[in-house]
């Protein structure tokens, strides 16, 4: 896909021309500088996030824990927190391709934005109350000498007895406490797609899904065999048109940000 889109109706076309196969399922994110943005999340882009992961969370959590009083999971805790930009290790994803088009057009005017466009084969999509999902959102837990300890030449019972396998199923079980201890190495090394519950405004406004990334680098580096990319560019000088085109669907910056500031702030601009 190397054609470069310059109109709403432009883009549709292309999309429905992507036609996924029996198996697969398609899912969208949109980037509005190509070259700047890639397939990796918040918290492993630097190196200062990744040695803070284990705190982050927490600090958030001790400082507000009135706004995680509803969250069972580390997995929804994450969700939160991704909705205040702070580093996890999720990647925002939508299931809608127009939602995905406003986000390549917003920002950056006149720098070539791209929409990725992600074939998933159906078994690696999982819901938010997956055990698989529930072993990588934890690793959220692990201090960085722990997940670099982890020896993934062992296997089966010599795998999870190791330490820092023990303490994530210690972390596991605090939300599934009949879990067992049967961790398959290989699902701490991949990307899921995951389908979470709708329990926030934006991420119902988004039709928002998430990728998490388990100890793996970007997918731009280090592709999953179950998710194919395709990228479709985005003309930086037509991008106002386009965002234009948007709003008179009724996607723009008060819908996909229902927030009342955000709503507030739309308004004002339109004036």
């Amino acid at each position: 896909m190397t054609q470069t889109i310059t109109s709403l109706e432009g883009f549709v076309r292309k999309i429905r021309a992507v036609t996924p196969a029996d198996d697969e399922v398609l899912v969208y994110r949109g980037h509005s500088d190509r070259r700047k943005f890639k397939l990796i999340p918040f918290v492993l882009r630097e190196q200062k996030f990744k040695d803070a992961e284990e705190t982050i969370l927490r600090e958030l959590l001790a400082s507000h824990p009135a706004e995680f009083a509803a969250d069972s999971t580390t997995l929804e805790q994450l969700a939160r927190v991704q909705h205040y930009s702070l580093p996890t290790r999720l990647l925002d994803i939508t299931w809608n391709p127009l939602v995905s088009l406003y986000f390549a057009a917003k920002n950056d005017k006149n720098i070539t934005g791209e929409v990725v466009v992600f074939r998933i084969k159906k078994h690696h999509v999982k819901f938010f109350d997956s055990d698989t999902v529930s072993c990588i959102a934890n690793l959220a837990h692990l201090k960085v000498a722990e997940k670099d300890a982890i020896n993934f030449s062992l296997a089966g019972d010599d795998f999870n007895l190791q330490p820092p396998i023990d303490r994530l199923l210690q972390f596991i079980r605090v939300e599934k406490p009949h879990f067992r201890a049967g961790i398959d190495p290989a699902h701490l090394k991949t990307v899921l797609c995951v389908k979470p519950k709708k329990n926030n405004p934006r991420l119902l406004a988004q039709s928002g899904a998430f990728l998490i990334f388990g100890l793996t680098g970007s997918l731009d580096a280090s592709p999953v065999p179950e998710i194919a990319i395709e990228r479709i560019q985005i003309n930086g000088r037509k991008k106002l048109d386009i965002v234009n085109e948007l709003d008179r669907m009724g996607i723009n910056d008060s819908t996909m940000f229902p927030e009342i500031e955000k709503a507030a702030l739309y308004i004002r601009q339109a004036l």
